[in-house]
């Protein structure tokens, strides 16, 4: 099994991958799920906010059995179920058998997130792992742009159901992958044990740090607002800009770009210049991206393609930030990566479920009032960063 990082790289960002496919190549089928099933937009919305709920559930989990049975095999038994939940979703009859088939999907989705995130340190620190971390960001961000696209022309040439049978595809595909290429990182000597009210009483330990709570905090809201354009893609694009299914690039190549840009800028700047400074640059590009959006959306109509370069630049400020934030909350508990992987992973995607199930559907009705949701998530992640920086000057 090879251990250089390139390989490793590809092999962790093809894993990181699965939630973001799990989420964005159904997006242009939600009209004809929604015809099919005899369901409302909304019911198949929520189909996505019984995903993501899973998904931060078991997050919690997912860090927690990689401490104590290994990285190697949490991965390789997620994947087999992500493969057989994706068959149960392009099997379903009634939105009832996507709510379920779904939530099971979360279930086993986020290994690769959590898992990746532990094994970056496990294995390298200080700089050598921030530009791992960077170069691993940079590859999956390939994977929102790549994911509508896919799946907006398998839904037009074979339906709906293939694009789930895509991705019953793909973690076939990573579990061969991960068999002959992802090395066991996690020494025997540092597992730990699974006794729930350990596990209970170490994950109040973690959430009872203020610096742990601020870094979560900030990622989660960095990458909500951006995320809040990901799942109001539907009403969004097709609605507000009168793009087709299989025109989602619109939003997804440009802000990809943005990620990518990031990350590229993240990894050229490790170790070279201090990393108080890069945050700095990183929130003011945040901030700077979402008051333009908020401006453009009040002086003129939502248009292509102005509509949607502030949330690309948005997305480098995003990308550049989110390294070393991720690095900063393992560096507080190393012992126990796994699980701060975790908390990290858990925070992030119950605000995304929460913003899915409660605040995409206030806001999509007008792209201002989605300008206004992205800046409104900047600055409570700007402000978190304040007071991580007020305790850890």
């Amino acid at each position: 099994m090879s251990r250089s990082p390139r390989s490793l790289a590809l092999t962790l960002a093809g894993l990181t991958a699965i939630g973001p496919f799990a989420i964005d190549t159904y997006l242009p089928a939600f009209p004809a799920i929604a015809a099919d099933l005899g369901a409302t937009r909304l019911e198949v919305q929520q189909s996505l906010t019984i995903y993501l709920a899973a998904f931060a559930l078991m997050t919690l989990w997912h860090g927690a059995l990689a401490d104590a049975l290994g990285r190697r095999r949490v991965v390789l038994w997620s994947l087999a179920m992500f493969f057989i939940t994706s068959v149960a979703c392009a099997l379903a009859t009634q939105i009832e058998h996507l709510w379920i088939a779904r939530a099971l999907q979360g279930v086993c989705a986020g290994a690769g997130m959590v898992v990746g995130r532990a094994v970056v340190r496990d294995l390298f620190d200080g700089r050598e792992a921030q530009r791992l971390m960077s170069t691993i960001q940079l590859l999956f961000a390939l994977a929102p742009a790549a994911a509508p696209i896919i799946g907006g022309w398998v839904y037009g040439l074979f339906g709906w159901r293939a694009v789930f049978g895509f991705l019953a595809l793909y973690a076939a595909v990573m579990w061969g992958v991960c068999w002959f290429r992802l090395p066991e990182t996690l020494d025997p000597a540092h597992r730990r044990s699974l006794h729930p009210v350990k596990l209970a009483r170490d994950y109040l330990h973690m959430y009872s740090s203020p610096a742990l709570r601020a870094l979560v905090i900030a990622v989660s809201m960095n990458f909500a607002g951006f995320f809040l354009y990901v799942m109001s893609a539907p009403a969004f694009l097709i609605d507000h800009l009168g793009v087709s299914p299989q025109g989602f690039a619109w939003l997804f190549g440009p802000t990809v770009a943005g990620m990518m840009t990031g990350s590229w800028l993240s990894r050229r700047l490790a170790g070279g210049m201090p990393q108080a400074t890069q945050l700095r640059i990183a929130y003011a590009i945040m901030l700077a991206a979402a008051f333009i959006n908020v401006a453009m959306n009040l002086l003129m109509p939502a248009a292509l393609p102005w509509a949607v370069l502030p949330i690309a630049l948005y997305n480098v400020g995003q990308a550049l930030a989110m390294p070393i934030l991720s690095l900063l909350a393992l560096e507080l508990f190393p012992r126990s990566r796994g699980m701060v992987s975790s908390c990290q992973a858990f925070a992030q995607s119950l605000t995304n479920a929460a913003a899915a199930g409660l605040v995409v559907p206030l806001l999509w009705g007008e792209p201002l009032h989605l300008a206004c949701g992205m800046a409104g998530f900047i600055l409570v992640g700007w402000l978190a960063w304040l007071r991580y920086r007020a305790k850890h000057p």
